[in-house]
């Protein structure tokens, strides 16, 4: 079926809500197929971020270790204070259990073993995940260590803009999903369970992992991911001191507001004399009315959404003059 499309425009239902009030420094609520921000308040203002950076460390290791491999645990534990796993010099573990220790009891020296041995040593590894910042496009974000310890100087720092970019990205690792939605976790050394801190796993259901933190120079830092009816939400707060409470209202509250909506639905699309194939319906989350529009340079097919470029369609066989659908990120979008 060819389709000529030049504008379309399509309505969201408007649903009065209660809007939450936010005591704290800053929060965002974005889309994470997208990465399209819905609401938030100084999304940009950077601090030291606590032991969310812990999310950083585990995509890292997640993507440069073996979750079978053991390691064995060195000096580096000496290292780290606060809240631990507390393992041992000598012992042995390997990146499975130290990974489910690092995310759900935020062990900071789980974070230095699985630093000093996927990295060679910890300053190696910081660097991974600042390489790692840099490929996500996490311009305001630097980080120092794999703890999020900040006491001897500033820590690592971010704004909750970047941090949700990073869940954003690690929502779409199936092994990081497996780790963060657990509740409960048995050690496969048989060194007893562990519980998540993130307690909103527990009070609420719609929600499918997160990360906590705190520092007494960063506060309270959260982080957590919700999916509902396909629509699936990250929130992230810093400095709140009711965090979880507010992250269960805001995401009642915007998944009320926000829904997936069609964009252009599947099939084939003449624009000027190019044949472009959507090979599945697209779909983009928001409230209002919101206008799309297509735009072509040449061999690309542009598809806005309130002059955002949301979509585009790329050359994908070149003896044929269809072209193929293939999503980017928004924050991966070209210059229109």
């Amino acid at each position: 079926m060819k389709k000529s499309v030049f504008f379309l425009c399509f309505l969201l239902c408007m649903i009065s809500v209660h809007a939450v009030d936010f005591q704290g420094k800053s929060y965002i609520v974005m889309e994470s197929t997208h990465q399209n921000v819905l609401e938030g308040k100084d999304i940009y203002e950077v601090q030291s971020v606590a032991s969310i950076s812990k999310i950083m460390t585990a995509i890292v290791a997640i993507e440069n270790g073996q979750l079978d491999d053991e390691y064995k645990i060195g000096e580096e534990v000496n290292e780290a204070w606060g809240s631990g796993i507390y393992v041992h010099i000598g012992d042995r573990m390997n990146l499975r259990d130290l990974l489910h220790g690092l995310l759900l009891r935020s062990g900071n020296d789980a974070a230095n073993v699985i630093a000093k041995n996927i990295g060679g040593n910890i300053e190696n590894f910081v660097d991974m995940m600042n390489q790692k910042a840099q490929e996500l496009n996490m311009t305001r974000t630097h980080f120092s260590n794999p703890t999020g310890l900040d006491e001897e100087d500033d820590g690592n720092q971010s704004c909750v803009y970047d941090m949700a970019l990073l869940m954003s990205y690690c929502s779409l690792n199936p092994i990081f999903n497996d780790i963060v939605m657990k509740e409960t976790y048995q050690r496969e050394d048989g060194g007893g369970t562990w519980h998540n801190k993130n307690r909103l796993l527990n009070e609420y259901e719609y929600c499918v992992g997160g990360k906590t933190g705190y520092t007494k120079k960063a506060k309270r830092t959260l982080v957590t991911r919700a999916i509902q009816d396909d629509v699936s939400l990250i929130i992230v707060t810093f400095n709140c001191g009711n965090d979880f409470e507010f992250h269960q209202q805001k995401y009642e509250e915007c998944f009320k507001k926000y829904q997936n909506v069609l964009v252009l639905s599947k099939g084939i699309y003449q624009y000027h004399g190019h044949s472009f194939l959507i090979d599945q319906d697209l779909y983009y989350c928001g409230q209002e009315s919101q206008n799309v529009s297509l735009q072509s340079t040449g061999d690309v097919l542009q598809v806005y959404i309130d002059q955002k470029p949301i979509y585009q369609v790329t050359h994908q066989n070149f003896l044929t003059t269809i072209f193929k659908y293939t999503r980017i990120l928004l924050g991966e979008c070209f210059n229109g």
